[in-house]
């Protein structure tokens, strides 16, 4: 007999199926045993019953997360006992159980609260949790909807590169790589250099990539190990276009999470995003003076906490842009039109709190970009490779950078992004913590 799904099981009422999971509570009343089997698709209550003394002998020695596979037949439960959703009106009536696999005792009772460090510990259990789940359901389809509105707006995904023969953030702290022969690489900080090389190819190029950062940083925005949706656009006017092209990804991002997850929104205790008809922008010199500050460099975690709470007051959006930040705080590769000095092309997007892009309309001639590097201390002969899409012809392009774990984490207000990374690492941690 082929293995039926648990979400197909309300249309096999009357019928004799098997299902296979993982026992997820086990419930005992009188002489029967009642099992919520988990699966991908779901979770349905089975029923073993002394009809069925094989079954019920085996039943009880279940315990959580012991792996089953059940034949019975399904029946549609009374009214009065009806759970919730499509599968709450269904349940098996256990023939037959077979152990697949059996589950040591467990540490702790899965789905109770415990403190992040012992959850992180214990991932390959906690990622079973129905939270979890939850988390990493709502994070795939965050890269479905980007990667389908970025494709529908004409840009190709490429396969960006890991290992880099220089650091593209022109100064973010690298891990060295001491692997090739008369040359010491990195592991990428960032896809920037690929995916600008790539606008000579496709004019619009986008890439999910993984980067990495070796800052001593240990807050609960940071991780030494990250995933960026990252796209670059040609022939732009300024910075505004990828800005607008960014509102309308995340506008379709949101639209879809709403739409597919509003029950989870409930379950965390928050709401679907408010994104309005166009999302608010300000200079970050305005920014800093409706906060009652004075001008600075850039903005701290409370400046950015503060002008969301702004935005959302007042313009009814979970989300604000920022723009015009000093260029000799932007990357090196940052465009600053010489009537607009000393201010640059660039620009954050700040949701729920925190800034989740950075993105940036960029130099795009030879000379100038040389003697950018050369004024930040940069020695161009090592970014020759870089170099060459400049060299030979690059159109005024930009693009910008999301950080899928920080978006995951605002889009649930998760308060650490750790617990919005299916396996984070830090300055503490490679799966198990590190000793100090």
């Amino acid at each position: 007999m082929p293995r039926t799904l648990n979400r197909d099981l309300p249309k096999a009422v009357g019928t004799s199926v098997k299902i296979a999971g993982w026992v997820d509570v086990r419930r005992d009343h009188g002489k029967l045993i009642f099992l919520d089997i988990r699966d991908r698709s779901g979770i349905v209550q089975t029923v073993v019953t002394p009809k069925a003394p094989e079954a019920l002998e085996i039943a009880k020695d279940l315990r959580s997360e012991w792996v089953v596979e059940i034949e019975g037949e399904v029946k549609a439960r009374p009214e009065n006992m009806k759970g919730e959703g499509d599968l709450g009106g269904v349940e098996v009536v256990a023939a037959k159980i077979v152990v697949l696999s059996r589950a040591q005792e467990l540490p702790f009772e899965l789905g109770t609260e415990v403190n992040l460090d012992t959850h992180l510990d214990h991932l390959p259990l906690t990622l079973r949790s129905k939270r979890s789940r939850d988390i990493f359901a709502l994070q795939a389809t965050v890269l479905d909807a980007y990667r389908a509105s970025l494709m529908r707006q004409g840009f190709k995904e490429f396969v960006a590169p890991t290992l880099v023969g220089g650091d593209a953030e022109g100064g973010a702290a690298a891990f060295r790589v001491e692997y090739f022969k008369d040359q010491v690489a990195f592991l990428a900080t960032s896809p920037q250099f690929y995916k600008q090389i790539m606008v000579g190819s496709s004019e619009r190029a986008f890439t999910v990539a993984k980067i990495f950062r070796a800052e001593k940083s240990a807050t609960t925005r940071h991780l030494s190990e990250a995933t960026c949706i990252d796209f670059e656009m040609g022939f732009i006017e300024n910075e505004r276009e990828p800005m607008r092209v960014l509102e309308e990804t995340i506008r379709e991002v949101v639209q879809k999470v709403a739409a597919e997850h509003s029950d989870m929104f409930a379950r965390f205790g928050t709401s679907a995003p408010q994104i309005p008809a166009e999302i608010p922008v300000l200079t970050l010199k305005e920014a800093l003076a409706t906060l009652g500050k004075k001008e600075a460099p850039d903005m701290d975690p409370e400046d950015e906490r503060g002008i969301c709470e702004w935005a959302k007051r007042e313009r009814g959006s979970d989300f604000v842009f920022i723009t015009r930040y000093p260029t000799k705080k932007r990357a090196f590769y940052t465009y600053e039109d010489p009537e607009e000095a000393p201010y640059s092309r660039g620009f954050d997007l700040l949701f729920r709190g925190l800034e989740i892009n950075s993105g940036a309309q960029r130099m795009h001639d030879y000379d100038a970009l040389v003697a950018r590097m050369q004024e930040r201390g940069l020695d161009p002969e090592k970014f020759q490779y870089y170099l060459q899409a400049f060299k030979y012809g690059m159109p005024p392009h930009g693009g910008c950078s999301t950080g899928l774990e920080r978006f995951t984490a605002r889009l649930l207000e998760l308060p650490n992004v750790k617990e919005a990374t299916a396996f984070p690492r830090d300055m503490s941690r490679i799966d198990a913590r590190l000793t100090e």
